[in-house]
């Protein structure tokens, strides 16, 4: 003899595969749940791939606080430097100098082609502790000594640049003067400091490896003409979200010469790829709403269906509660059944994304995912507990408060106009 509850096992019963309209309904309604319980987990995880990606990309380039001398350089920044690092929650703090330059190649056929990168000054020595430039080096190696350059994957494909080659670079200051010789009537030559690519890296993210090139914190000092100073101050915290009370304490620490900024107010796409979670989160929740009036309009074509059965439970003593219960049964088990599905099916679309993409550009030729546009190679995603036992739990509250109504008024239903007709 089962140890089920006869509300269960009725329902159980009732839900029976069968040739009927019904049955049709029931298996729409487990479809319905179960491709709104997929595109929300893939909808979620990808967009908390982003973040967890751009995060570690953007973060892992630029830093998490950025202290600087608003309208001018920092000429005294080692003094600044070893007063920052004095706070606990510094991890590490490095010089930076970041502007644009005007860069030709050197091509040994063809016409030289000319760009306008952002010229990043760093002090190598330091680099690897707030960065993770020195480790993103896919050919040649992390040397910027002497004239040394190292620039981005992107930029090198695009200009034909390869370890060893040979590029100009015009600072703001030359270009200036070439300017003003045009207007004189003897043009001054102006010669622009040559460099050696000695290595190309690739950070993950497309914009960086496009429009990025590196040299030492001298030779950006040098063509900028700011002497022994630099722009800021770059700062890796042991914490990332600790930036708004370590921007606090810093400001007190510094006093009102110096401004400090954190990776949020630098980096505010990473701010909007969290509210669009959410957002997202919230809307597609109306996918399983919608689903869940499968369940509502199932519910109440069995109730008609069934009402000599339920004025017979009545008439025999079942109970309000027992009734209304046998009913949540039912829509509990498609409810979970729809779940079970939704899960697998967007667990599984999550682990084959790339491959789906791949597979479609090859039938359509189509780029769904462009890296110039997203920043990123791959489609990244990632699965948080959290975030499926949101959407799980939520879906089935939502598919049970759909089929409180029905099974409501089922419950109340009156056996004697239930069998009048019988």
């Amino acid at each position: 003899m089962s140890q089920l509850p006869f509300e269960l096992l009725l329902a159980l019963r009732y839900l029976r595969p069968r040739r009927t309209f019904v049955s049709v309904i029931t298996l729409i309604s487990v479809l319905g749940v179960a491709l709104g319980v997929a595109v929300l987990i893939i909808v979620i995880s990808v967009m908390s791939g982003f973040d967890q990606q751009m995060r570690d990309t953007i973060l892992g380039f630029n830093a998490h606080l950025k202290v600087v001398e608003p309208g001018q350089t920092m000429t005294n920044y080692p003094a600044v430097m070893k007063k920052v690092a004095l706070d606990p929650d510094v991890k590490a703090v490095a010089p930076t100098i970041i502007e644009q330059v005007l860069m030709k190649t050197q091509p040994a056929t063809g016409q030289p082609i000319a760009f306008a990168p952002s010229v990043r000054g760093v002090d190598p020595a330091a680099e690897a502790r707030v960065s993770t430039l020195p480790s993103s080096i896919r050919e040649g190696k992390f040397d910027v000594s002497g004239r040394g350059i190292v620039i981005g994957s992107v930029l090198a494909h695009s200009l034909g640049l390869e370890v060893g080659d040979r590029v100009n670079i015009y600072s703001p200051s030359e270009l200036a003067k070439m300017e003003k010789s045009r207007t004189r009537e003897e043009q001054e030559a102006i010669l622009p400091d040559e460099y050696e690519v000695r290595g190309i890296f690739d950070v993950g993210y497309y914009e960086y490896n496009a429009m990025v090139v590196v040299v030492s914190l001298e030779n950006a000092q040098d063509l900028y003409d700011i002497g022994d100073s630099v722009q800021g101050l770059m700062v890796m915290l042991r914490d990332p979200f600790a930036a708004p009370r370590v921007k606090e304490q810093l400001e007190k620490s510094l006093g009102p010469r110096y401004a400090v900024s954190t990776w949020l107010e630098e980096s505010s796409i990473l701010a909007a790829v969290l509210v669009e979670k959410n957002v997202m989160l919230y809307i597609l929740f109306f996918i399983v709403i919608v689903a869940a009036f499968g369940i509502t309009c199932t519910l109440i074509t069995f109730i008609v269906m069934k009402t000599r059965e339920i004025g017979l439970m009545k008439a025999i003593g079942a109970s309000n509660r027992q009734v209304m219960w046998v009913f949540l049964g039912q829509s509990l088990v498609v409810s979970m059944l729809g779940i079970a599905a939704g899960l697998g099916a967007g667990l599984l679309a999550v682990a084959y994304r790339n491959e789906f993409l791949q597979l479609m550009r090859r039938l359509t030729g189509w780029q769904l995912f462009p890296a110039d546009v997203y920043g990123f190679t791959q489609l990244p995603a990632k699965l948080i507990p959290g975030d499926i036992v949101i959407i799980c739990g939520g879906s089935l509250v939502i598919c049970l408060l759909a089929a409180a109504f029905p099974a409501r008024f089922a419950s109340r239903m009156d056996p004697v106009e239930a069998l009048r007709y019988e």
